[in-house]
């Protein structure tokens, strides 16, 4: 596994490569990133973008959201799948904010969590982006993916591995780190065809090389 001295060196070099790495959901507001964000569950960020213009201007805000029709809501979300429980947490969450939080989401992990359809990965997530607030690190399918081949963790469970790189990256690049994973994931760290001859981290990644392309 990485010590702390190599992650920082593995994370500067990122940021180099990806100086623009940020969220790929799009949003203008708290409110915005948590509904997109609870939206893109086993869905592509891109997906949600897609859905979400249309879904902003007919609810703006946790109070009119509160109040849409169920039906509706469904009709709106349905493409980005699991569509019937996904509105029933919008409408939910949007109607706890609204009698719980004077109609602002919450700015502290225990508040999220107590939000239908949020669990830790979306309250960092919300936290992190919209809050600037450095709780935890956003474990997804790209962070799990790349932090067990690069080495800064040997977990599969995402809170065992958030707990590894916590350890290891600087508090400060929490946030960005997961953007920088994300990123790296899907330009060169592909789930099946990882290109570790492109790869800039070959020299410092753990299992670069072992993939069944590169072996002879």
């Amino acid at each position: 596994m990485k010590s702390k001295k190599e992650t920082i060196k593995i994370v500067d070099l990122l940021k180099k490569e990806y100086p623009d790495a940020k969220t790929s959901l799009d949003y203008s507001n708290a409110f915005e990133l948590l509904i997109a964000t609870i939206l893109s569950a086993q869905c592509t960020d891109k997906r949600v973008n897609m859905v979400t213009p249309k879904l902003f201007e007919k609810f703006p805000d946790a109070k009119k959201m509160s109040k849409a029709n169920l039906d509706e809501l469904e009709d709106l979300v349905k493409s980005t799948g699991f569509y019937k429980n996904k509105a029933l947490s919008l409408k939910k969450s949007s109607q706890r904010i609204v009698d719980e939080f004077n109609g602002r989401v919450p700015d502290n992990m225990d508040d999220l969590l107590s939000l239908q359809g949020v669990a830790r990965k979306t309250a960092n997530v919300v936290l992190g982006n919209a809050f600037n607030k450095k709780i935890g690190i956003v474990v997804d399918t790209h962070v799990k993916r790349l932090s067990n081949r690069i080495g800064f963790s040997a977990n599969s469970n995402p809170d065992k591995i958030e707990k590894d790189l916590i350890e290891l990256v600087e508090k400060k690049d929490w946030t960005v780190f997961s953007h920088l994973m994300i990123y790296h994931g899907r330009a060169v760290c592909d789930a099946k065809k990882p290109r570790c001859d492109e790869c800039l981290l070959n020299k410092d990644c753990d299992n670069a090389f072992k993939f069944p392309r590169f072996i002879t």
